[in-house]
């Protein structure tokens, strides 16, 4: 049993990429968890769980079919995007839990049918918007909750950096559509600004490949509309050298270098203004203390809080709902309304106009199509 009275998990984790030795990291730093397997064709990936000392795995379905001693508890779905339904799939058709790294889908169409087989076989599933765990942003969620900013007029959001080429020598997937910037980093920031001012009615964006040239982009400009009236910018690039990203600023992930000074959104509503991830605020005086305006001086302050890991984080709400004490913080249904409006940017830039999420598909009922994923 582990220190907290929990019986500790076997994990296994589908993917030995980046992200996913960062989940066998954390699972071997738990004492919730154990790592039971690794999955991944991959041959250099037979070395690494022997390393570890952990069977090893081709495929999810060698493992589920596998022996009993490696039967995991749950599985982390650390895979390529296109890969993350079809390993749902499997395990809901056998009943097991799992993470499913974000996005959930890599189209809508994929992350609907998703949602319907997990409607008719229900299965624990978490989605890896770890970011939710975030103590930063729950902080900013509350400030904006509790009325601070007054309503919220004008969100400012940027998320600019400059992946190394050996970025995508170690994965040649993420050249080809489905992965570049906007499913791969956009999705969080679609997440985060849906979980800080509420549901995204429009967007319209322009997207180019001019400095890489891959198949997919490497630049986005978006205008958003909220469904509150809100209305927002975003600029998104992995091709140029700027440190504002959440990665660069929030220091949640200590791989990235770290510029404590800069802010990666800027929230301004009617009563006062938020930046993140500083948490630094500007608000007016109490209401008929003065008259505000642009001659009224501010209040200004840094919000406080207790920072944690939200990876660390996330896999001990794994845990919890693995062992039925707790619902997903994010799910595949939640996680769909973000990848929704990542869609809606896609169509958008293919089309040139603005596209309203509402006019995105909400059901697709296509058996044969979710027995073609999961095969």
């Amino acid at each position: 049993m582990s220190p907290a009275g929990h019986a500790i998990l076997g994990i296994a984790v589908a993917g030995a990429g980046v992200i996913g030795r960062r989940h066998i990291e954390l699972i071997q730093a738990s004492p919730r968890t154990r790592l039971c397997a690794v999955v991944d064709p991959q041959p250099a990936s037979k070395d690494f769980a022997a390393s570890l000392g952990v069977p090893h795995f081709a495929k999810l379905e060698d493992l589920i079919a596998g022996p009993a001693t490696a039967q995991p508890d749950g599985v982390i779905l650390a895979t390529p995007n296109p890969l993350h339904v079809p390993g749902a799939l499997l395990c809901a058709q056998h009943r097991v839990p799992a993470l499913i790294e974000k996005p959930v889908a890599d189209s809508l169409e994929a992350g609907l049918l998703l949602a319907e087989a997990l409607a008719r076989n229900p299965t624990p599933m978490l989605v890896g918007h770890h970011r939710r765990h975030s103590s930063t942003l729950q902080a900013a969620r509350r400030a904006i909750q509790s009325g601070m900013l007054g309503r919220v007029v004008t969100v400012t959001g940027s998320a600019q950096f400059y992946k190394p080429d050996s970025y995508f020598d170690q994965g040649a997937w993420r050249k080809q559509p489905g992965g570049g910037p906007i499913l791969i980093n956009l999705i969080h920031e679609m997440d985060n600004l849906r979980y800080l001012c509420g549901e995204l009615e429009s967007v319209h964006a322009v997207a180019s490949h001019a400095v890489r040239q891959f198949a997919v982009e490497d630049t986005a400009v978006m205008t958003l509309k909220f469904a509150s009236g809100a209305l927002g910018t975003f600029t998104l690039s992995d091709a140029v050298a700027s440190p504002r990203s959440w990665e660069q600023t929030s220091g949640e992930n200590t791989a990235y270098a770290r510029y404590p000074s800069q802010d990666c959104y800027f929230i301004a509503g009617t009563q006062g203004s938020l930046a993140v991830p500083t948490l630094h605020t500007w608000t007016h005086g109490p209401v008929g203390a003065s008259e505000p305006g642009w001659n009224t001086p501010f209040t200004e302050q840094n919000l406080s809080l207790e920072a944690v890991d939200p990876l660390a984080a996330q896999l001990d709400h794994f845990c919890d709902l693995i062992e039925g004490r707790a619902e997903p913080i994010i799910t595949v249904a939640d996680a769909l309304q973000s990848l929704r409006a990542v869609e809606a940017v896609r169509r958008s830039i293919a089309t040139g106009q603005v596209v309203a999420l509402q006019d995105l598909a909400t059901s697709i009922s296509q058996p044969e199509h979710i027995e073609r994923l999961a095969s």
